[in-house]
């Protein structure tokens, strides 16, 4: 297991720096840089000034030389700053970063008290009015866009109770019951599409296991439906939902652009849109390195889970 361990932490390297080439080399490839952004638009164009703005932000020396600069600057765990804002780049994603992280936990908490119970129930009772009603649940949810979702909230609470969210955020250890009337809006409304996609694979996963040989053994010996279902069924189908959940996990992150505008949350999602639009090039590569980073880190995650998931996969 420790051999496993310390292979998979290696492999991340050649991926990470994969991940790195492919950005640095796309922004470099897009039309226009933040220079010309900035400086050589409209009638009073400064040849000289935006020359001088190049040399200053480092966009005049070769490629090669600003890509080992930068990833020298990783390993010293140094991300330089935004050409946008000036500020430093651990800066501008710090002070977002606890927003989308607590969004994430929170819909991923929704998602999985929705989509087991309700995937399991359906599988127990299908084909009857119980799993054509849960079923009905979870494709509205997958039909249902997240973002509309949220306006529609907002406007039941503003139509029906005369009350909306607070527009501000507020960390949960400053004022708990103000970030959670916040925060609990864009957690239902993601979590709910989100459960959608697993409860679909809870209940396919689980009505396959339920097929098995060992399952119809212990119904054969007279053991509890319920201890069946929750000791042998539900652990076995529990892996593709876990991938699916962890996956999903590492798309909140970056991946709610939309719904953090809907909700008004300056997240990791619009910040990544409005550095991608200024050609904030330092500012991109570090947030697609940070999605990278999530995407490893929670497929490896999910990668140990199913070895305490199922006893029979054994890592070595």
């Amino acid at each position: 297991m420790r051999r496993y361990i310390i292979r998979r932490l290696l492999l991340m390297i050649p991926t990470l720096l994969g991940v790195a080439v492919i950005v640095f080399l796309l922004m470099r490839v897009v039309p226009g840089d933040i220079v010309e952004m900035r400086y050589a638009e409209g009638q009073f164009f400064n040849p000289e000034l935006v020359a001088k703005e190049r040399a200053r932000l480092g966009l005049d020396r070769p490629l090669w030389q600003q890509f080992l600069d930068w990833m020298w600057g990783i390993v010293r765990l140094d991300f330089g700053v935004s050409m946008w804002s000036g500020n430093p780049i651990t800066h501008e994603i710090a002070i977002r970063l606890q927003l989308s992280l607590q969004l994430a936990l929170m819909a991923t908490a929704v998602a999985v008290l929705l989509a087991i119970p309700l995937g399991t129930l359906a599988a127990l009772h299908q084909d009857t009015w119980l799993d054509y009603l849960i079923r009905v649940f979870s494709i509205a949810g997958l039909a249902t866009p997240s973002f509309w979702l949220g306006i529609l909230m907002f406007l039941i609470l503003l139509a029906v109770f005369r009350w909306i969210p607070p527009m501000m955020f507020t960390p949960f250890w400053e004022n708990p019951w103000h970030n959670l009337a916040q925060m609990i809006w864009p957690a239902l409304a993601v979590g709910y599409r989100y459960s959608a996609v697993a409860t679909r694979m809870t209940r396919s996963a689980l009505l396959e296991v339920l097929r098995e040989d060992y399952i119809r053994t212990a119904r054969a010996k007279g053991l509890w439906q319920r201890l069946i279902v929750r000791r042998h069924a539900l652990k076995n189908a529990m892996l593709p939902v876990l991938t699916v959940i962890g996956l999903e996990f590492a798309f909140l992150i970056g991946g709610l652009v939309v719904t953090e505008q809907v909700f008004n949350l300056n997240g990791i999602g619009l910040l990544f849109v409005q550095s991608v639009a200024r050609r904030d090039y330092t500012l991109v590569q570090a947030l697609v390195l940070l999605v990278a980073v999530v995407y490893i880190f929670v497929n490896f995650g999910v990668d140990l889970l199913y070895g305490w998931l199922d006893p029979r996969i054994r890592y070595q």
